[in-house]
């Protein structure tokens, strides 16, 4: 039930979903033209504000520069690759796909080739009533490794996880059989704050490794010139902007509920 709520209820109060709330509110209160005319005020400002680059960028920043990549990566005995950068090979698609998040498979590969791990642990199962596929994270990650040369023995999958709370859990008790307690711990930048606290609270040494940055210096630099195109574009609304802002939001907000249900 957990799970179910946990990716339900957010949707209406992310920027998209609240402001059709207000929306639909302000449809109800229609007798009363003050009173819709500031619900749908308040919906089309939100929607302005969280679709700006200026907006969105800081606050994807305030959590993708919590954990930047070590300029040196020590050895460990295993990397811990958290699902989310892969898309299962379902029709139309021939084969497994990687995303935007898709760094994260990757990384992990040329981590690989470079010694710091012999083994990779890809930790993800599947949400069946989300309909995301035929095959878990884990399962669809460890294809795209073994089809670009990563060999079937050095991959651990754990396919049973359905959000990042299990994702550390289950780890631990894998990890634990076998007397690991100190990870490379691979996922998107914007995520690894949440994920640090999750897997640290199991007693991990977790060896951050953050991929997958949504906000670059170069944005930011041409945001703080003078030049009038980056300026008028950075206060104009765009979908792309909406998304990185409702992403950070996400974190945000699983962080806060983690931390109530005493799992940070």
């Amino acid at each position: 039930m957990f799970i179910l709520l946990s990716k339900v209820l957010p949707l209406f109060i992310y920027p998209l979903g609240l402001a059709g709330i207000l929306l639909l509110t302000a449809l109800l209160f229609s007798h009363s033209r003050k009173m819709s005319s500031i619900l749908v005020l308040i919906a089309l400002l939100i929607l302005w504000l969280s679709g700006t680059s200026g907006f969105s960028n800081l606050l994807a920043r305030s959590l993708e520069l919590k954990y930047l990549p070590p300029k040196e990566i020590p050895s460990a005995e295993v990397m811990v690759v958290l699902g989310g950068g892969t898309e299962s090979a379902v029709a139309p698609r021939s084969n497994v796909e990687v995303n935007g998040a898709g760094d994260r498979v990757l990384y992990a590969a040329q981590l690989y080739r470079q010694g710091k791990a012999p083994h990779i642990l890809l930790s993800g199962g599947e949400i069946e009533w989300l309909g995301s596929g035929s095959a878990s994270p884990a399962e669809d990650m460890a294809v795209i490794l073994t089809d670009i040369g990563i060999p079937q023995d050095a991959l651990w999958l754990e396919k049973e996880s359905k959000n990042t709370y299990e994702n550390a859990v289950f780890a631990k008790e894998f990890l634990s059989e076998k007397g690991i307690e100190r990870i490379l711990l691979i996922t998107s930048a914007m995520h690894m704050p949440r994920a640090v606290a999750l897997f640290e609270k199991q007693d991990f040494e977790v060896i951050p490794l953050p991929v997958d940055y949504s906000v670059t210096e170069n944005e930011t630099a041409l945001r703080d010139t003078d030049n009038f195109l980056a300026k008028l574009i950075d206060i104009l609304p765009n979908a792309s902007n909406l998304s990185l802002t409702t992403n950070a939001m996400k974190e945000y907000l699983g962080y806060f509920i983690y931390q109530l249900r005493g799992w940070l």
